[in-house]
């Protein structure tokens, strides 16, 4: 991965991953502030690129072997505290509680500076590319325990 595409995809930290994103105009309603759904790209794009940094690409996990693995949202519980406007610096934090069997558990955050704006626990579904449960290969549950320490 080169040093661009790492700054790109954010960086792990202590607990877990982190990313930095600016909110855009096409992120807001005609108020002016983040529509609600959009939060949903902001947290997608934390997950995505925590796996990224944990050097799991997801094309590659689909290809890897004739069965694929695929990760899914199968739960998600979202507390929104505060809204987001146009313009701002937003920090997309995501941890891992839990990543064994068939399935992980991450806690997000979106952070404008220190102020928590939005609260997500997210239940994702390993399963193949036929939609069937699949276990979650050790090697690979290892790297999300691993940056949760």
């Amino acid at each position: 991965m080169t040093t661009d595409n790492f700054l790109l995809s954010g960086q792990l930290t202590e607990t877990g991953h982190r990313l930095v994103q600016r909110v855009y105009y096409e992120d807001t309603d005609f108020s002016g502030l983040v529509y609600h759904a959009r939060y949903l790209h902001f947290l997608e794009r934390g997950r995505t690129d925590y796996l990224r940094c944990l050097g799991c690409e997801q094309s590659d996990l689909l290809a890897a072997d004739e069965e694929g693995l695929v990760f899914v949202v199968h739960r998600m519980e979202i507390d929104f505290k505060l809204p987001a406007r146009m313009d701002d610096i937003l920090t997309i934090q995501t941890a891992t509680e839990k990543a064994s069997g068939a399935k992980m558990v991450l806690n997000q955050e979106i952070r404008r500076g220190d102020t928590l704006l939005i609260a997500a626990k997210v239940v994702i579904a390993v399963i193949n590319r036929h939609g069937r449960p699949r276990r979650l290969p050790e090697t690979i549950a290892e790297k999300f325990l691993r940056s949760a320490k």
